[in-house]
């Protein structure tokens, strides 16, 4: 009954939209058909069903305890629910998804019945895996506990639909259109080679223009896959919408054809050029095409699938290659531009005989006028020549003696010069014999002593385990030194640029110098799979988060780093570890995390100003600075992959975001210059995270870059790295 209800309220809702009926007569109509479906219970007595209605509001916050989403207001309202505005309070300033989000709530009635309910999770499922710069982004799926409403948490644009725009223009030019369209094409071509999905719902309110030109295809939520058995979605039937809908969509079983897409577009584009869907068996030809152009479209939402392009970029090009005009009007159109030419001709003649009458009189004119003025200017000449020769002596006199200053001055400045060269070679000399002795201080810390580690060949060193042959994790040793912390202001400048908000980017204010004045060895890699495995079997360690470490939804190897462990987890790992070696193991501080990142450079990452998806596992649809798009992995990728930076350090930047033992601060003010932890106030339920990660665009994988999380929280995107104390 609920199916039946629904389609009924589609097809009611395009018969408004077509202006067969007022909005008064819509809501009555609507209010029927709601009450047949869920008669509302005759006794008194009865209690009162709670999610019985969604009665959501501005200011609400709904969502599971850990992923809440505060709505700030209405975007849109239909028969399968509604979209909000929302604030993402679980992620806001955290792990740096947008602050807004769009939310497609589906009211608990709808979800009562089970099919609705796995629609909308297979819609959420699907699109997720759509990654194309015209398909709206969608991140995941949720269930709001005290309405039991079930929603998609999507990308928020900013614009409007098509939908709005027609409603305000009433009409569009073919170029418009097709450019409109264009995008959508590729859109539909990439959701078919991709993936072999057929949309189905193809309409106005469905094409999203996005401030900046930008166009999105939203809903793929009755999308169809086609496969070498047939039809791999059970969307009903009739999914859809009146008018749109081509005939066969309505028929049973079948492989989804894309020519039920190209249909779809084909009817749009005509009531974007007329201003109206196509009417009856025989629609007028609107008037921006031509004949040969409206034979294409009208073969596009052809009945027969047979005769429609193969697909809507086919459709487009047709279009585009079809005459213009046609022939009869193109005779019609040459002949009044003889006429026409012919008329500026004879005006451009007798123009130019009464042009040459002017000209005739203006010379004489202009004779008369030289010959007097021949003769001023004679007499002017002689009077200058005169003049002349007294400002020519003058001048003479005047430069020989500012010549006699000039030579004056640079004498006295050629002195200056030559003791300022004589001071700054005595004090170069002083500077490098400085340096020299503090290089020779810093060798002397930094030599092994009897009970100092010592590195292999490769500069490696791993601490075995206490009675056994085991051995900890590489480490790599580290020099000490002191660097800028912070990010200079052309690298926010050009992370504004990437997208970066102020915010985000003032937690890295003030810049300023640290040294690093103890020596320490770092984790060459993140903790990988492989090691975790050792701890929990030696522990019986058992995770408190919803990741799974062991198969975190991807596929991983014992060399890729572990996720699925909370800052406290991390904590546990490195007290077993000092125990399990008898050496000193620790998280590293904030501070020594981002001087071994730089590894001695000062820009945006360790290898330069910009990055691509051959030095750093990260989402490659996003570009940083001028950098080339790349590929985007939907994991993590084994340790070593990419080069290391100057010291040895192997995924510095992207893959996994690392804990560090720091306390979330808003900004450095405060913090410490020595190197240390800073662990007092801030925000104490929250400890810093760095790197960025394989799910994240590159602006996040800069090295100075600081997100922050919850302490007791854990995902598939966030590990850590070790460091081991030598004094």
């Amino acid at each position: 009954m609920m199916q039946t209800a629904i389609d009924k309220l589609r097809e009611l809702r395009a018969l408004h939209e077509d202006g067969l009926l007022s909005r008064q007569e819509f809501d009555s109509r609507k209010n029927a058909i709601l009450d047949a479906a869920y008669p509302a219970d005759s006794s008194a007595d009865a209690p009162v069903r709670a999610g019985t209605e969604i009665g959501l509001m501005a200011t609400q916050e709904v969502g599971p305890v850990n992923r809440r989403y505060r709505l700030e207001h209405l975007i849109a309202q239909g028969g399968m629910g509604e979209v909000w505005q929302a604030t993402d309070l679980a992620t806001h300033a955290e792990l740096g998804h947008s602050a807004q989000v769009a939310l497609k709530i589906l009211p608990p009635r709808l979800t009562e019945n089970s099919l609705h309910a796995k629609l909308l999770i297979e819609e959420a499922a699907r699109a997720r895996q759509l990654a194309h710069q015209h398909i709206v982004r969608v991140y995941d799926w949720a269930q709001d506990p005290a309405t039991g409403s079930y929603f998609i948490i999507m990308e928020c644009l900013e614009g409007e639909d098509l939908d709005s725009l027609l409603a305000r223009v009433g009409r569009l030019d073919l170029q418009r259109a097709l450019d409109v369209l264009a995008p959508v094409a590729a859109a539909l071509d990439y959701a078919w080679e991709r993936h072999h999905l057929v949309h189905r719902d193809i309409k106005p309110a469905n094409v999203f223009l996005a401030r900046g030109g930008d166009v999105k295809l939203l809903d793929f939520g009755i999308a169809a896959r086609a496969r070498a058995g047939g039809l791999a979605l059970e969307a009903p039937a009739s999914s859809g919408t009146a008018g749109y809908r081509a005939p066969e969509a309505s028929g049973t079983g079948g492989v989804p054809d894309r020519g039920l897409d190209v249909y779809a577009v084909a009817v749009m584009l005509y009531q974007m050029l007329a201003g109206a869907l196509p009417a009856g068996a025989e629609p007028a030809r609107p008037e921006a095409l031509s004949d040969a152009q409206w034979a294409v479209l009208r073969a596009a939402f052809a009945q027969d699938p047979g005769r429609r392009p193969a697909s809507v970029t086919d459709l487009l090009a047709r279009l585009q290659a079809a005459p213009v005009v046609d022939e009869a009007a193109r005779l019609a159109a040459d002949a009044i531009e003889q006429e026409r030419a012919a008329r500026e001709l004879a005006a451009r003649k007798l123009a130019q005989a009464q042009a040459e009458a002017a000209a005739k009189a203006q010379l004489e004119r202009q004779r008369r006028e030289q010959e007097r003025a021949a003769k001023l200017a004679a007499e002017a000449a002689r009077a200058a020549r005169k003049e002349a020769l007294r400002q020519q002596l003058l001048e003479r006199r005047a430069a020989e003696a500012e010549k006699a200053r000039l030579e004056r001055e640079e004498a006295q400045r050629k002195l200056v010069q030559a003791k300022a060269a004589a001071a700054y070679i005595a004090e170069q000399k002083r500077a490098r014999l400085e340096e020299a002795a503090r290089a020779q201080a810093v060798l002397t810390q930094l030599m092994p002593t009897p009970a100092s580690p010592v590195a292999d060949t490769e500069g490696v060193l791993r601490d075995r385990f206490l009675g056994g042959d085991a051995k900890g994790p590489e480490l790599v040793l580290l020099p000490t030194g002191r660097f800028q912390m912070g990010s200079p202001e052309h690298e926010r400048k050009i992370a504004m640029d990437a997208g970066s908000q102020p915010g985000w980017l003032a937690r890295e204010l003030p810049q300023h110098w640290v040294g690093i004045e103890k020596p320490i060895a770092m984790g060459r890699y993140p903790v990988t799979v492989g090691e975790w495995r050792v701890f929990v079997a030696s522990t019986g360690w058992r995770p408190s988060g919803e990741t799974d470490w062991d198969a975190p939804g991807f596929a991983q190897t014992d060399r890729h780093p572990v996720v699925g462990v909370n800052w406290f987890d991390a904590i546990r790992y490195v007290r077993w570890l000092s125990e399990a070696t008898g050496k000193s193991y620790r998280l590293p501080s904030e501070a020594e995390w981002e001087y071994a990142c730089r590894a001695g450079t000062k820009t945006a990452f360790s290898f330069g100003d910009t990055i691509t998806t051959d030095q750093a596992n990260y989402d490659g649809n996003f570009t940083y600075n001028g950098g080339p798009r790349g590929e985007y992995r939907r994991g993590t990728t084994p340790v070593g992959m990419f080069a290391a930076n100057a010291w040895g350090l192997f995924d510095m930047h992207g893959n996994v975001w690392e804990w560090v033992q720091d306390v979330v601060h808003d900004n450095y003010d405060g913090a410490p210059l020595d190197g240390s932890a800073w662990e007092e106030g801030g925000d104490q339920a929250r400890r810093i995270l760095r790197g960025g990660s394989w799910l994240y665009n590159p602006r996040y994988l800069r090295s100075a870059l600081r997100n922050g999380f919850s302490a007791a929280l854990s995902n598939d995107i966030v590990g850590f790295r070790i460091v081991r104390d030598l004094m």
